[in-house]
């Protein structure tokens, strides 16, 4: 039986290393920072995930993994979306901690719209909304748009009261 030579304390400690629990931990914040990237460029770049995984070749399921970070994004399939975007590899790594090129490099600016699409309330409200016939979905997104318009306004909390008041009871929500 061979036994290994442990490496000695100084190359140990040169690199640090990330411990993962099991199956079921968080993904690597690095993993997560790529994959919101991707999902950033992608909605900057006004490209569905449908459009984008067709465009690389992979199911939209497969996209949203990786834009989760469920699922790690190889390099190939980077710079497949790197190029699928037009835009550098590297630009899915900026306001990477650790990755800044200089010091004038500021972080990126979150985008809360990502953070909807990702959570569970958007994948519902997207996939309700996939099921309709495009002219009806463009009509749905002029009302939401309409109704983020009327109660961004200022008097929003006081027509919202005159709306309930004038709804007759038998027409309001149980």
């Amino acid at each position: 039986m061979q036994h290994q030579k442990p490496f000695p304390e100084s190359k140990r400690t040169r690199f640090k290393v990330w411990e993962r629990a099991g199956a079921d931990s968080a993904p690597h914040p690095a993993d997560q920072h790529v994959g919101r990237q991707i999902a950033v460029v992608r909605v900057q770049s006004d490209v569905s995930q449908a459009q984008l995984a067709r465009s690389i070749g992979i199911s939209f399921q497969q996209l949203q993994k990786y834009e989760n970070a469920r699922n790690r994004v190889s390099a190939s399939m980077l710079y497949e979306i790197g190029r699928s975007l037009d835009v550098p590899v590297s630009r899915f790594f900026e306001g990477l901690p650790g990755n800044e090129t200089s010091r004038e490099t500021s972080p990126l600016p979150v985008d809360e719209r990502i953070d909807f699409i990702a959570s569970a309330e958007g994948r519902r409200l997207i996939e309700g909304l996939m099921h309709l016939p495009p002219r009806v979905r463009g009509r749905m997104a002029a009302v939401i748009a309409a109704l983020g318009e009327e109660l961004a306004g200022p008097d929003a909390y006081r027509d919202t009261k005159a709306t309930e008041e004038a709804v007759p009871a038998d027409c309001k929500a149980v």
